[in-house]
């Protein structure tokens, strides 16, 4: 790489480096701006303090909650856990479902309707009869979640196996690509970026359930904490523990964005430039004697 080159790329990330603190600087005095008008608001009088805490309170109840009594962490991994085994159930079932559909129209019409019935009737309906079917340990909850995480992935997962590109379809069938060939070298790929968005909202909709099924009957999980606050009116815990439970969405769905990124990686520029240097360079290794003939040819043209 040439200096020219090299000063341009240094330009280049000093100034997304300056972008990204720019952009972040803003959100941080936004939320500050934001925080300081609701602790002025309450100060003053205009809210009942009682309804809803001062920033300060609701601060101090999460460090109460994470630091001295610590009562977070064991109800935390309990709903993560029930979260993500519903999830993993939930996608494992809607994935099968959605690829056999995509590879029989039969079973498709006679598979559609019940998943669609499941879709439409309320989650919140359904746990009294699952508690009633899985009991009142971990089970209702893993059970609940999975059947409301089931559907985005399913209807997600199904619509990208079905809308393959009619040209590419074209373009394997011409040269003699089998069926199976069609659908693990064409529709899968195709289906991808789709199916990813269903299992993202899957993650998320798993933890709501899982949530709705403490609420229901729990004895831990961050739902019964949560419950138990607000019961005894201690507003800032409950409204701490909200704040966990949307913690927990955030990481559950980072977890699927940085998967979404490994697995779908021709989407972005950037990821796509950087597999296809590693790709090269492992081409290069394998392949030595290769390379010094393309610069020996290289060298005789000059």
């Amino acid at each position: 790489m040439s200096t020219v080159q090299q000063t341009g790329a240094t330009d280049q990330a000093t100034f997304r480096l300056f972008s990204i603190a720019t952009t972040l600087l803003l959100h941080l005095s936004i939320f500050a701006a934001l925080i300081a008008m609701w602790e002025g608001v309450i100060a003053a009088g205009l809210v009942n303090e009682f309804l809803l805490p001062r920033p300060s309170r609701i601060a101090a109840a999460i460090g109460k909650l994470y630091l001295f009594d610590r009562t977070i962490y064991w109800h935390f991994a309990i709903t993560m856990y029930e979260a993500v085994a519903g999830f993993a159930i939930g996608a494992a079932v809607g994935i099968a479902l959605a690829v056999s559909s995509a590879l029989n129209d039969t079973f498709r019409r006679y598979v559609a309707p019940y998943a669609i019935v499941l879709n439409v009737t309320p989650g919140l309906a359904l746990t009294p009869i699952v508690i009633a079917w899985f009991g009142f340990g971990w089970g209702s909850k893993i059970a609940l979640a999975a059947i409301i995480s089931f559907f985005p992935i399913f209807v997600n997962t199904l619509a990208g196996l079905t809308q393959s590109d009619a040209d590419r379809l074209e373009m394997f069938r011409s040269l003699g690509a089998s069926r199976f060939q069609i659908f693990w070298k064409l529709r899968i790929p195709d289906a991808l970026p789709v199916a990813l968005a269903g299992l993202k909202i899957g993650m998320t909709t798993a933890l709501i359930g899982a949530v709705v099924a403490e609420f229901a009957q729990a004895t831990e999980g961050v739902g019964v904490l949560m419950q138990r606050y607000s019961f005894s009116l201690d507003m800032a815990a409950a409204i701490a523990t909200l704040l966990s439970m949307s913690l927990m969405g955030l990481i559950l769905f980072s977890i699927m964005e940085l998967v979404d990124d490994r697995v779908v990686f021709w989407r972005r520029d950037a990821r796509m430039a950087v597999i296809s240097r590693k790709r090269a360079a492992a081409f290069a290794r394998e392949n030595p004697g290769l390379q010094t003939n393309n610069k020996h040819n290289a060298g005789g043209r000059q």
